[in-house]
């Protein structure tokens, strides 16, 4: 498929999906949105990917939301819309695991996008932040909800209501991101990660990620139950057979993805 604001390519079972705005620092408008919940959802149905990498360039992830678009919205502009929620919610019903790649600025929607990947590496140069106190607004796009989540309540505030961006070293020490690398190496890196779980039994990975997911929507003791079950219903994989048979036959597993 065709698109205007992001670029796509595979990767054997990797998918890359590359924000594609440079003149406005990948500014998140609802063109692009919409692209990038369309490739997602292709990704997400071909049997062939096993996970997908989200990127920018060198000096933008996403600078945030497109701020000359909305500038002149009114409330009953946003709500008949379903501004957000309608082009924005797409990566949340993704299945598979989804990276974000992150270099120079993740700002504002930004933060929040790469907030909504399952994992975020960012490059030496990453800045992220929710600068949208400066515009009279706060974050829309979950950044007081996911942010808080990822790095406790104090660096959440002190983001969102001082508009102060955080480094990559920052981040990472906070648990925002899950590594830091070097600018040079970042896409390699978010690549060969990728391809790293894309070789794993894929409803495994599917169950992981759900069961890690539901840990943030439940109280511990159901969302141990919740677990136990996943865990118990692995057992009906044969990649759960062939996975353990291997081990025993200290080989590679092959798995089938069923």
């Amino acid at each position: 498929m065709a698109y205007e604001l992001i670029s796509t390519e595979t990767r054997g079972r990797v998918a890359l999906v590359t924000l594609n705005r440079p003149k406005q620092m990948n500014a998140l408008n609802p063109q692009l949105m919409q692209e990038l919940g369309q490739a997602l959802y292709a990704f997400d149905a071909d049997d062939a990917i096993g996970a997908i990498v989200i990127t920018g360039n060198d000096k933008a992830f996403a600078a945030g939301a497109d701020i000359g678009a909305m500038k002149d919205w009114n409330f009953i502009d946003v709500y008949r819309a379903d501004y957000i929620t309608r082009d924005w919610e797409h990566i949340r019903r993704i299945r598979k695991p989804v990276i974000a790649a992150v270099a120079g600025y993740a700002l504002g929607g930004g933060n929040e996008l790469a907030l909504m990947c399952d994992i975020v590496i960012a490059a030496e140069n990453a800045k992220f932040g929710q600068p949208e106190i400066n515009l009279g607004v706060l974050p829309g796009a979950g950044g007081t909800q996911r942010l808080p989540r990822a790095v406790g309540k104090a660096k959440a505030m002190d983001m969102c209501l001082t508009a102060r961006m955080m480094d990559a070293a920052e981040a990472e020490k906070a648990g925002l991101v899950s590594r830091v690398v070097p600018l040079e190496k970042l896409l390699d890196e978010a690549l060969a990660v990728a391809a790293k779980i894309a070789a794993y039994s894929l409803p495994a990975v599917m169950m992981v990620k759900e069961s890690i997911n539901a840990a943030y929507e439940m109280p511990l003791s159901e969302g141990v139950h919740f677990e136990r079950r996943l865990f118990h219903a692995a057992f009906a994989l044969a990649d759960q057979k062939e996975g353990m048979a291997a081990f025993v036959d200290k080989r590679k597993p092959e798995f089938k993805n069923k």
